[in-house]
């Protein structure tokens, strides 16, 4: 069969069916290609099927534009479709194509030996040699459908002699099928995301550590590290396998709204048993749900009601369903019991690069001239995919002074877009955590975790249980007795204490010197935290050496 690097060659790159059926009416129509038919249709494979009894001398114009316009072509060979030369014909059309636009084709060998349609031999090659009669006048037809025969035959493809059951026959080929449209589909993951094959390829390993148990998965990193789109490629790519599959975005945002939790549960309902209008019975539906294998996606969940809201409990699933939860926080799926839980690293320098330059670019690197300040941007977005996506749009076409300036601000103020992905881990917080992050942010990003602690303990934070939340909200980390923030994190902690200051006519924190300085210099009231600010400076700054005070 053709190669899928081939088929992405091919001129047509979108086609209006999926698959084209080709088979002999008369044998398989009421029975295996119905069967088959409706299967494609139940995995939403847009099919062309010919419903038409009666045939003219020649295949019909629409016929041919059907074969055109199809990605893949099933060639249901049974005994007497060399009978019929409108069968031939249209295996004739679909090499054609074939050769032309790369088109799949995939023969199945229903209750015939491939090697008697190979050579015409057997009860196939009796059919044949009744057409054969018919067209002795016309050799050149025959020697075209007899090439056309020994090539179709040749083919990688499925004999239904190997299956026990037709039905594990058609469950198999609608799994090939949907396999091979995943691998041509110009959506492709691999050909549309950066950094993403590995990472696809890491959780598949993870995901088939166990079968016999319903598996959880969760992948897990703070806001904008590209959670959503991992698991989609995962989703997209493995969801032929099961016989439901419902991938639901934005949980979070929707189970926000009025009635948005009954939403999503209609819709999950609704697409697992592949109803538009599915009964309003959560018992029955999940009494059903119980015998299949299922594929669920629950996006971007921030607290733990939200699952249990929809699907109650994992006792409801069939054996060897998987279930797979994005989130920010940690004890999520803690509670849960997921059995794994994948960390969202940030991109290695040169995807992160390739990214940022689609976006600023609208190419793989950066132009020429602008290599510096894309580095620049780089260091600034640390491999973080909504930053460079973010930034990359922002700065698109724009002249390289602005550029410069654009850096420039962007290290002392966030941008919007950027901070309002970011917050919304932040506005999760209580009154005590949102302290201790902003103390982060501002002054003990890279500190001893010792010292840290001992700090915030003075504060009245309560720095152990609050520590601990920032770790499972990916807003921190604790590594080799330093505690750390991304640097995008920490400029939306300093961010908000602007804001803040804004607002309330003072400030709660101060790290930049100069601002240091005037408080220090002017008696400046600093919301009433003066003391705090001391103990937070002498901690991390030598104030005297660097202000020359």
């Amino acid at each position: 069969m053709a190669s899928s690097s081939s088929s992405s060659l091919s001129p047509r790159n979108i086609n209006k069916y999926d698959v084209f059926l080709s088979f002999r009416g008369e044998d398989t129509r009421d029975n295996f290609t119905s069967h088959l038919y409706s299967a494609l249709s139940l995995k939403s494979i847009q099919t062309f099927i010919d419903d038409q009894l009666n045939r003219g001398d020649e295949i019909s114009q629409s016929l041919v534009y059907a074969i055109e316009n199809s990605a893949i072509s099933l060639i249901i060979f049974s005994e007497g479709y060399a009978s019929s030369r409108w069968c031939l014909d249209e295996l004739v059309k679909i090499l054609q194509c074939k050769r032309e636009y790369a088109q799949i084709v995939i023969p199945v060998f229903y209750r015939v030996d491939p090697s008697d349609v190979r050579n015409q031999t057997g009860p196939f090659g009796d059919s044949f040699s009744k057409l054969e009669e018919r067209f002795k006048e016309n050799s050149e037809k025959l020697k075209s459908w007899r090439n056309a025969l020994k090539e179709a035959a040749s083919f990688s493809g499925f004999d239904s002699q190997n299956f026990r059951l037709e039905s594990e026959l058609i469950k198999k080929a609608v799994h090939h099928i949907l396999k091979r449209l995943a691998e041509m589909s110009p959506c492709n993951y691999k050909n549309q995301l950066v950094g993403v094959e590995s990472r696809v390829k890491e959780i598949e390993s993870l995901l088939g550590a166990e079968s016999k148990y319903v598996y959880t998965l969760g992948i897990w990193g703070f806001g904008g590290i590209g959670k959503t789109t991992i698991a989609r490629a995962i989703f997209d790519k493995i969801s032929s396998n099961f016989e439901g599959s419902c991938f639901l975005q934005n949980v979070r945002e929707e189970s926000q709204r009025p009635g948005g939790l009954a939403y999503l549960r209609q819709e999950l309902f609704s697409k697992l048993l592949k109803e538009e209008n599915v009964i309003l019975d959560i018992d029955l539906n999940f009494r059903r749900l119980s015998s299949r294998k299922v594929l669920i996606v629950f996006d971007d969940v921030t607290c733990f009601n939200q699952v249990e809201s929809l699907i109650r409990s994992l006792d409801w699933f069939m054996p060897e369903s998987q279930i797979i939860i994005t989130t920010r926080d940690k004890q999520i799926l803690r509670n849960w019991g997921v059995k794994k839980i994948y960390e969202m690293k940030a991109l290695m320098f040169n995807h992160a690069l390739e990214l940022f330059s689609r976006h600023a670019f609208r190419q793989n690197y950066p132009d020429v001239g602008y290599e510096e300040l894309s580095r620049k941007v780089m260091e600034y977005a640390q491999g973080v995919p909504l930053a460079l996506k973010v930034l990359g749009c922002f700065l698109f076409e724009r002249e390289k002074e602005v550029w410069e300036d654009a850096i420039n601000k962007l290290r002392r103020i966030l941008h919007p877009s950027i901070q309002e992905v970011l917050k919304l881990s932040y506005d999760g917080l209580d009154d005590k955590e949102k302290n201790i992050f902003l103390d982060v942010a501002c002054f003990l990003n890279g500190e001893d975790i010792y010292s840290v602690m001992k700090f915030l303990d003075t504060s009245g934070f309560y720095p152990e249980i609050g520590i601990s939340v920032l770790i499972d909200k990916s807003l921190i980390v604790v590594s080799c007795n330093k505690i750390t923030m991304h640097d995008l994190l920490q400029g939306l902690g300093r961010e908000i204490v602007q804001q803040e200051s804004i607002n309330r006519g003072n400030r709660s924190r101060l790290w930049h010197h100069e601002d240091i300085y005037e408080v220090l210099t002017h008696n400046m009231v600093c919301n009433n935290e003066f003391g705090r600010l001391t103990i937070i400076t002498n901690l991390r700054y030598r104030i005297v050496s660097e202000l020359s005070i």
